[in-house]
């Protein structure tokens, strides 16, 4: 693995990891580093810390539905909240992992494909005739996609990859670890790019 890489973990239904998404390979590029993208499940790092998202206390859902269009406008990325939101989004992150496997360039395209359906055009990805129609989009076969998703083998690649991210302190996305640091959030990126400049601060 090349340590000057970073990784990036992320959940297809969480609007701070498609905002983040559209700037993570820019930011790291600038700075001649890699981005090792993996995807996750926020519902099993929010169970291993007994968290549970923020949307789901009435107190803080108002303010965090404001907060996820006026983090995309700041960044100047096009989202429009879906209905239903927030979705399980387990068949996309096993076709995710399946893709990474073969190429692991197919796998980012993959997810941009997914994040900008759900966040840019209301695709619910939790929907199996949803998930295979973007599937074809994406120049995927809509039988092998869903073959994948209701395969063992994938889902136990993406529970081991889950139990990996909470071993390395994951317990939220988007999540970066740059240099063995961690960064948690989407408004980490002036932290991320200090970094990135001065090392160490």
């Amino acid at each position: 693995m090349n340590p000057r890489a970073i990784d990036f973990y992320f959940d297809f239904s969480s609007p701070y990891s498609y905002v983040a998404s559209e700037w993570i390979a820019a930011l790291a590029a600038r700075h001649g580093r890699t981005v090792n993208w993996k995807a996750v499940l926020l519902g099993a790092t929010f169970q291993a810390v007994e968290l549970k998202s923020p949307v789901s206390y009435p107190i803080k859902r108002e303010y965090s539905m404001r907060d996820f269009e006026r983090s995309a406008r700041f960044e100047g990325v096009p989202l429009t909240m879906p209905a239903p939101f927030p979705i399980p989004t387990q068949n996309a992150a096993r076709v995710f992992w399946w893709l990474h496997d073969q190429d692991p360039v197919r796998a980012v395209g993959w997810a941009h494909q997914g994040l900008r359906a759900y966040f840019a055009r209301g695709v619910n990805l939790s929907d199996a005739t949803a998930l295979r129609a973007l599937a074809a989009e994406s120049g995927l076969e809509p039988d092998v996609a869903e073959a994948v998703w209701n395969d063992p083998i994938w889902k136990q690649r993406l529970k081991a990859e889950n139990e990996a991210a909470i071993a390395a302190g994951v317990f939220g996305a988007p999540f970066f670890v740059v240099d063995g640091e961690p960064f948690w959030g989407n408004d980490r990126r002036p932290q991320i790019e200090r970094w990135l400049e001065k090392g160490a601060f």
